[in-house]
């Protein structure tokens, strides 16, 4: 845990009430560390692990790092006030995927994969396990940054009820016998089985379920969900419906509820409604 004292408290203030070009940057890393997230990297490679906490504490996050699955799932259990996780897919022990599956069992924390330069079924194998983006090493620390920054402002912007739902903030989400929980972000089947979503599947319902009964574009999509748009060959928004439908217990070949438009996108084909209470 990292004791913060304020500026005014570690006198980087002078008397005559000047800050010198050093103390300039002290005060620009307080904030920084001040209004940042926490970030895990799981990777078991010695110079990705330090690249990466390295360049994530510059840019004022909090990084937590370790070499394998299995200290970090532990690690996770004891505390896990974080804000999203960097997960590599090939480790001794237990591999990202596992790691990826069993975090899914018992949090929702957004989850960008690292994957190897040219597997596309690597990719698409994470995305349907859970995981809300992937970089493909070798990377640019400067894009896993801009993703990560991505993912943490849609969380945020979707932690609001408000925004989730409509401009009454109303709570719950209902359709076809579903009943989804805005505020934990987990969902009751007909059946009454409750189960959590991930931020992905989450934030891609509630789109569906604020524009019920209008087609949403792929590109749409990408760009409300990952604030960019399709790249060719790009099997993300397809995984991400397939699994969103798998929550939904829809059949592949003739959902009910999440709808394909031949050729122009997506329609939730259902009547939604959103209320303070169930």
């Amino acid at each position: 845990m990292i004791n913060r004292t304020s500026p005014e408290s570690s006198g980087l203030y002078e008397n005559s009430g000047n800050i010198s070009p050093q103390r300039i940057t002290v005060l620009r890393s307080w904030w920084l560390m001040s209004d940042k997230g926490k970030i895990l990297v799981v990777d078991d490679d010695d110079s990705i692990r330090q690249l990466l906490t390295s360049y994530l504490q510059k840019n004022g996050y909090q990084v937590s790092a370790f070499a394998d699955g299995e200290s970090f799932l532990s690690a996770f259990a004891k505390e896990n006030d974080y804000q999203l996780v960097v997960l590599d897919i090939m480790m001794p022990g237990i591999d990202g995927y596992e790691v990826c599956r069993r975090l899914r069992k018992i949090s929702t924390i957004p989850v960008i994969m690292l994957t190897a330069v040219s597997d596309e079924m690597e990719r698409i194998i994470g995305l349907e396990l859970g995981a809300d983006d992937y970089l493909a090493k070798p990377f640019n620390p400067r894009e896993l940054l801009a993703r990560i920054k991505a993912i943490i402002r849609r969380v945020d912007v979707f932690s609001q009820p408000a925004t989730i739902a409509s401009e009454s903030g109303m709570r719950y989400c209902l359709f076809n016998g579903f009943s989804v929980d805005t505020v934990t972000r987990s969902m009751t089947l007909p059946d009454g089985d409750n189960i959590n979503l991930s931020g992905s599947d989450f934030n891609l319902l509630m789109l569906f379920a604020r524009h019920a009964g209008q087609e949403i574009s792929r590109d749409d999509i990408a760009k409300l969900t990952r604030s960019r748009g399709v790249l060719p060959l790009d099997r993300f928004i397809d995984v991400q419906i397939s699994r969103l439908r798998q929550q939904l217990k829809e059949s592949a070949r003739n959902p009910v509820i999440i709808k394909t438009v031949r050729g122009r996108g997506y329609v939730m084909a259902t009547e939604v409604q959103f209320c303070d209470a169930i």
